[in-house]
Formats: structure tokens, sequence, C-alpha cells
């Protein structure tokens, strides 16, 4: 067939009109959101020096996802969720990121879990547009600096130190502190925090030590801070390791007071460690669950996710079922278009209200992607943690009702009337 100049571009002018309406048309959905389906990615530790947080922060989110599910999921949409093992290794991290993202194609990165591997894994993310949701740590890096993409939800690492260990030693009148922190951007965190804060009391720590991520023996850390003469330990330690700082303390007659981060906060601590562990301090964001909770929605949901998984929940179960729950909420008010961008807006004015587990109002806008810098202390008593004080933020004290699960129900004065809630 000849075509003929006019032809020609009767063909070309058909063929870009075509394209222009195609360009005006339904915004292609971005990678992960299909008609049916929302693909979520996470990255946990399952078989390295943490896999007991990593294990139950993957449980939260299974139970959180299968709700959705049974529920229709998000504007008709079910969600999937693969999770991918890190071992605990920023180097493993950085290759699940590239396979969830490449490969899997997941909308969002959610959950996961470790400063190291955030950080390893983030670059690979962020190349294809994918937000980092409510990474499971407190590191500042998490939202600084800013970054479209980045979200994270807890009280820093640093400002829980910054503020609960110049309270501490005030209210005790220690004289002596000194640090085991792991020799990472996590313990480094915890480090700095504390020295920020023992800097506005005008003191400084006694002695500093550190030990190699996966260490298992901390005689010569601990025999060192009692040779100092340390009344309180500053532990920016995770699981075993604050087991092993305080058992082996406990075992050389040395009794300090022990306070930890959020990373410490976990009921793993007195599970495995057992008595030795009462009295062991950490600051917290969320409480842990327990199957006989005083607040009976929390009692409700522990049985359950024990039912379902033969075990108990943890607070880092907590974490794995909120950070979905939370996600959730968001993209149901995205709309049916769902895409990164709807996302973000619908991020930039987003408040999240306390909930049943005793979690601080988080609050969000387009400069502004910590949702709380709230965090409380809590202690080790008979072989559970219990929450001490209310939630301290930048501003003091936050209001009551910002951890309603962790207050027992006030007691009803002969001459008060009862009110209805």
């Amino acid at each position: 067939m000849k075509l003929t100049l006019t032809t020609t571009s009767l063909l070309a002018s058909l063929a870009l009109g075509a394209g222009l309406a195609q360009a005006a048309g339904p915004a292609v959905p971005p990678q992960g959101v299909s008609a049916t389906e929302i693909t979520l990615g996470s990255i946990q530790d399952l078989s390295g020096p943490i896999a007991g947080f990593g294990k139950q922060a993957r449980l939260g989110m299974m139970l959180a996802v299968d709700e959705l599910n049974e529920q229709g999921g998000i504007n008709g949409r079910k969600i999937k969720l693969i999770v991918e093992d890190s071992a605990y290794d920023p180097k493993k991290a950085s290759l699940a990121a590239q396979k969830l993202v490449n490969q899997d194609k997941i909308f969002m990165m959610v959950g996961h879990i470790g400063t190291a591997q955030n950080l390893a894994a983030m670059p690979v993310q962020f190349e294809k547009n994918v937000i980092n949701f409510f990474p499971i740590t407190a590191a500042r890096e998490m939202y600084e600096p800013f970054d479209r993409l980045k979200y994270s939800y807890a009280a820093t690492y640093f400002d829980q130190m910054r503020r609960a260990v110049p309270s501490m030693v005030k209210e005790k009148n220690i004289k002596k502190v000194c640090t085991m922190y792991q020799d990472d951007d996590f313990g480094m965190e915890v480090l700095q925090g504390a020295e920020a804060g023992l800097k506005t009391i005008n003191m400084s720590f006694t002695e500093k030590t550190s030990y190699k991520r996966g260490a298992t023996d901390f005689s010569s850390q601990v025999a060192k801070m009692q040779a100092s003469g340390c009344e309180m330990i500053v532990l920016g330690t995770i699981i075993r390791e604050t087991i092993g700082a305080v058992g082996t303390a406990r075992k050389l007659g040395y009794n300090p007071m022990f306070l930890g981060s959020s990373a410490a906060y976990t009921d793993l601590i007195h599970k495995l460690g057992g008595k030795a562990m009462d009295g062991v301090y950490a600051t917290m964001t969320v409480q842990n669950p327990y199957t006989d909770d005083q607040s009976q929605p929390v009692r409700f949901w522990a049985n359950k996710y024990k039912t379902k998984f033969n075990e108990d929940p943890t607070v880092f179960s907590v974490y794995g079922y909120t950070i979905i729950d939370t996600f959730a909420k968001a993209a149901a008010k995205s709309g049916k278009n769902l895409t990164t961008d709807s996302f973000i807006k619908v991020m930039d004015s987003f408040v999240s209200e306390p909930d049943m587990f005793g979690s601080a109002r988080a609050t969000f806008t387009a400069t502004k992607r910590l949702g709380s810098d709230a965090s409380r202390l809590s202690q080790i008593v008979d072989g559970k943690w219990k929450a001490i004080g209310p939630y301290i933020t930048e501003e003091g004290a936050a209001p009551a009702k910002a951890a309603p699960a962790a207050k027992p129900a006030p007691a009803v004065k002969p001459a008060a009337k009862a009110a209805s809630k």
C-alpha cells in the first residue's frame, strides 16, 4: 500500500492524539498495586541475634494482614506481605531490599527492623520511589535528614536517653554513671543521647565500654564498670546483650541500676533472663501486651494472638500489628487511586490517636515525619514490665490520655456518681 504525504500526516496525528489521550487518562498504577492487591515488603531478623524481635514483628504483621483481608482488604484490594530475612546483617538487608523492590515489586517497605539495616536498604528503595514506612528502629536517621519517602513513628533512642538519664540520676542521687553499648549506629544513638542528657546536669560518663554486634561474653565490660564504682549503667543493648550484662553483674555481686532504651523493652528480657532481671529499667513507647492484662481489649487481643500462633505476643508483635494497621488507615483514605503521591498527601495531615496498647498521639505533616517524640519509663517488677510515670515529650509530660491502656480504672468514691463511658 502506497502512503501519500496526507495519509502519513493523518496517521502521525492519530498516533500523537492517542498518546496524548493516554497521558491525560488514568495514571498508571505504581508498582505493587493492582486492581485486586497491594504488595508490601518487610525485612526482619529471622535468624540472627535479634530474631526474637523479628519473628514477633512478622507475626504481628501477619495477624493484622489476615484481619484486613478477612474484612475485604483496603478499598477492595487484599494485602500481600512478603518478608525477607536480614539476619541483622546490613549487607543482607541491602540484598533483601533489592529482591523486594526490583523482583517482587513491592509498593512500600513496612516495619523493616534495625538501624544499620534500614540505612543499607533505603537507597535501594528510594531509587524506585518506595516509601520506608515506620521502620522498627528509633534512630534519628529514619526521618532525618528529611526525605519525602521517610516516615517514622517512635521517639528516638537519642531523645529517650537524653530525657530519662538525667531524670533518673537526679531522682536516685547517682554520682557515677557508666555505659555499655553496641558498637554500631544503634549503640551510638543511645550513647550520644545519654551524653547529651548528662551534659544538662554537668556530668559525663565515668566509664564507657562497647561490644561488637553478636557478642555473647560481657565479663570484661562489666568488670571494667564495676571497678569504676558506677552506680548506674546505661545500656545500648538489645536482647541477649541486656540479659548477658545484667546477669554477669548479678553473678559478680554487682548491683547497679540498669537503664536500657526501648530496644531492651521486651518480655524476652524477663522470660529468658529470669529473676535476675527484676529491677531493670527501660524506656518505652507502647506497652507489652500480657495475656492477663488489666485492659480487656489488650487481653482479648493478646489471647487471640496466642491462639493463632501458639505463643505469647510481645511489644514487637504490637509494633508489627500497629504498623500494618496505620498503613491501612492511610491507604484507605487515599481512595481507589492509591499511589505513592496520594499516600503522601494523606500523611501530610494524618493523625493517629492513642490506641488500646497505650501509645501516645502521633501527628504528621508535609515536613514532620516523626509521629511522636513521647516516651516513658518502665521497670521489671516480679517478672513483668510495669509502666512508671507519664509519657514525656519535649514540652514535658504528655496528657494522661496518651496511655489509656496503662492506667487502671479509677476507684469510684462513695459520694461520687459513676459516669457512663
